[in-house]
């Protein structure tokens, strides 16, 4: 008898007998090493089950929800709509328009210039300081009318800028033209059959203020209404919300509003018509 050869083939069977069971063994501790890598993760989806729970309903509230507030953010800090009100800004803005109003445009270092359109706090200058109302009914307001779906407050205004600290703003020449620095403007935006001014004035607008007027002059309250309140009409650079630089709505009239060529021409404050520009 071949003992040799059993014991050989014992062998073999002992191994393929063991073996498996080894294998077993090895890949049993990585496998739980496994279940508990993917259990630790689980807090953190419990934690945002609300969010991707509850049925299709519910997840779109939950959307509903984060994209009011996305829209409050920006509408708060970088872009707001503007329903405008009335036509004080004919024909550039008509009532029922609604503008997209950067307000960062002045945030870094960059002022008004003549011939942008702003959005204003006139609170201090073109309106007494406001008592505060109803907080709720404020803040409800004020939501409506960042996104463009409510009239902005009261004391907000939309106007052009014609002077800025500094300059000299007088009406009018014997044409009938505002004067800037001694240089006459001819304002090709006013409203057809306009004149520039039907009202008389000489004013030097304060540092650190701007002096506004509609596009339809006949019919905007503008810084001419105000020439003897406390800055003679002239608007505090900090009231300034931001400016107007889309017509968003309605979608006919969707356009950039660019600054004109009107006062390319204007001198700076203090230099004489013809001499050196600034």
């Amino acid at each position: 008898m071949d003992t040799e050869g059993q014991l050989a083939e014992r062998d073999r069977s002992s191994r393929s007998t063991t073996e498996p069971e080894d294998r077993s063994r090895s890949s049993h501790a990585p496998g739980d090493a496994a279940e508990e890598t993917a259990a630790a993760p689980r807090p953190a989806r419990r934690t945002l089950g609300w969010l991707t729970g509850g049925g299709p309903w519910r997840r779109a509230g939950v959307v509903t929800a984060l994209s009011a507030v996305l829209v409050l953010l920006v509408s708060g800090w970088v872009v707001q709509p503007f329903l405008i009100p009335s036509g004080s800004m004919e024909n550039t803005l008509r009532p029922g328009d609604r503008v997209l109003v950067n307000k960062l445009a002045y945030r870094f270092g960059d002022d008004p210039r003549r011939g942008d359109v702003v959005v204003f706090d006139g609170n201090g200058s073109f309106r007494g300081e406001q008592p505060s109302g109803n907080p709720v009914t404020g803040a409800l307001r004020k939501a409506a009318a960042a996104v463009g779906l409510a009239a902005p407050a009261e004391t907000d205004y939309i106007k052009r800028v014609v002077g800025v600290g500094g300059d000299r703003v007088t009406c009018c020449d014997k044409r009938g033209r505002i004067e800037v620095n001694g240089r006459p403007v001819d304002e090709r935006y006013l409203h057809p059959g306009d004149s520039p001014s039907r009202v008389p004035f000489d004013i030097v607008v304060p540092e650190g203020r701007l002096w506004v007027m509609g596009d339809h002059r006949s019919a905007s309250r503008d810084s001419r209404d105000h020439l003897g309140a406390p800055g003679g009409g002239t608007v505090p650079l900090d009231r300034v919300i931001g400016r107007a630089d889309w017509i968003a709505w309605p979608v006919g009239r969707w356009s950039r509003l660019e600054r004109p060529e009107t006062f390319s021409a204007v001198p700076a404050p203090g230099a004489e018509p013809g001499g050196a520009h600034g």
